[in-house]
């Protein structure tokens, strides 16, 4: 990151200090603000050298626990080595959450000047090789966007020495939200193809022997295409596969703006017809829903099969299918559309249905003034039984980490939140120039994730690190915790 976010010079000054709190992680070290909070607590954290974070996927490997977190564009110095390394993916030990311990880092590309949030790896996807039908049964692999340029497998089986085994894909204009299906392989990447119509697209590979990629197709909306004709649908900004079993990948285009949600049938997506023309981008599709200009879908993340209390006496009607669609906000100090939780009944596929929509009443902290961003970015893609069709986590930037009652998806309600503490390390966000120029130390809680044993992992896009919490009061009542 540079720009507004230009700081690494002055962590270079900060060596020393960096070395003396290396292996701190119960609190932020440098606390500068107070975390807020209700019915959700802190339990662990790290400061992931200071790092604009992305994405956080949590692994369990054989008896250890490992956060692999990408990050967006920056340059930091990274303590291990001593060395200034571009921000790519961080590697951390969670599985004593009180005391993550920092394993090692893996440097994405630079960032591009004039290019803000541009470089880094921002996305992380685990799978183990035993799981994998051709791979090694004794190995772990990541699966990483690199910048804008490339997608990468990397062997993670010991965390703390990764080594990258192959490049999926190079010479792309852009990456963003993969998904890897461990019990088949097949992956659906985001990419910028040279010769689309947009900025990023999907492509379809299989990773099943993750040493032997196999490039299977790119999709897209039609019109998107190279040689499409007519306006362009908004980009493709990532998937969630629900496997073979439930033959479904759902997509969410248009992130901030004029949103799209498409439902593709998997199995024609994977082997129906490949050329990207409009009839054959059309062919997998089961149902599409256009979003007003003022809603982006950053993520659709199904809720399927949930029992609908209200309409048990209804006959079949209590048995509903839903996704949970955020749009994400990209505008600091609220001077564009404020995105929020949207939720839809697809339980008629072909009639996609908005029945509910949430948000964080922004006078509850005053959070237009408080500087960054101010609204929702993303949910939790784990379906852990624990929470899952019971409770989504939103990341909502300036407004923290939220945690939503989604049992009754016509009434979503908040139980909880937290707004972790700006640190020593949170990098400044800063709007207007000269003399109307105004820089504010503000959270900006970038992604949000759970694990199998209910913690909570919430990261940063401005460097405050990665705060490990956990459920209390009401709100633990509602989840499903062992």
């Amino acid at each position: 990151m540079l720009g507004r976010y230009c700081r690494w010079k002055v962590r270079v000054a900060g060596l020393a200090m960096g070395f003396l709190f290396a292996g701190l992680a119960v609190a932020p070290a440098f606390a500068q603000t107070k975390a807020e909070s209700k019915n959700m607590e802190l339990v662990g954290y790290n400061d992931l050298q200071g790092r604009a974070a992305y994405e956080p996927t949590i692994h369990k490997q054989g008896n250890r626990w490992i956060a692999y977190i990408g990050h967006h564009g920056g340059l930091e110095l990274n303590p291990m080595t001593g060395k200034v390394e571009p921000n790519g993916t961080s590697i951390v030990d969670v599985t004593d959450v009180k005391h993550p311990v920092y394993l090692a880092h893996i440097p994405g590309d630079p960032p591009t000047p004039g290019r803000r949030e541009s470089g880094g790896a921002q996305m992380a996807r685990v799978c183990d090789g035993s799981q994998l039908p051709h791979a090694d049964k004794s190995k772990v692999y990541l699966l990483r966007s690199r910048g804008n340029s490339s997608q990468e497998i990397w062997d993670v089986t010991d965390p703390a020495k990764p080594t990258r085994l192959t490049v999926i894909e190079s010479g792309l204009t852009d990456t963003h939200k993969n998904w890897w299906e461990c019990d088949t392989g097949i992956a659906y990447l985001v990419s910028g193809v040279p010769g689309w119509r947009v900025k990023r697209v999907g492509q379809v590979y299989d990773l099943s022997d993750p040493a032997k990629p196999i490039f299977i197709r790119n999709f897209g909306l039609p019109g998107q295409q190279p040689g499409g004709t007519g306006p362009i649908p908004s980009e493709l900004h990532g998937v969630i596969s629900t496997g073979p079993k439930g033959n479904r990948v759902y997509g969410a285009f248009g992130t901030t703006r004029s949103g799209v949600l498409v439902i593709f049938n998997r199995d024609k997506l994977i082997h129906g017809p490949k050329e990207p023309t409009d009839a054959n981008m059309e062919y997998p599709v089961i149902g599409r829903a256009d979003l007003p200009p003022d809603v982006g879908a950053h993520t659709a993340y199904p809720l399927l099969g949930m029992d609908v209390s209200e309409f048990a006496k209804n006959d079949t009607q209590w048995k509903r299918d839903f996704l949970v669609v955020p749009g994400e906000t990209l505008d600091d100090n609220c001077k564009a559309p404020r995105q929020m939780l949207h939720i839809f009944d697809i339980t008629t596929e072909t009639r996609i249905l908005g029945v509910s929509t949430w948000t964080v009443p922004e006078a509850s902290g005053n959070f237009c003034s408080r500087g960054g961003r101010f609204g929702t970015h993303s949910v939790n893609e784990n379906m852990t039984p624990i929470y899952y069709k019971r409770i989504v986590f939103v990341s909502h930037f300036n407004a923290g980490a939220r945690a939503v009652d989604v049992r009754d998806p016509y009434h979503p309600k908040e139980i909880g939140y937290y707004i972790p503490a700006t640190t020593n390390k949170t990098i400044k966000t800063c709007t207007g120039t000269g003399a109307d120029r105004v820089c504010k130390d503000v959270i900006q809680t970038n992604n949000v994730e759970v694990d199998d044993r209910g913690y909570i992992y919430v990261v940063d896009r401005v460097g405050s690190g990665m705060d490990i919490l956990q459920l209390t009061g009401a709100a633990r009542k509602v989840a499903n915790l062992p």
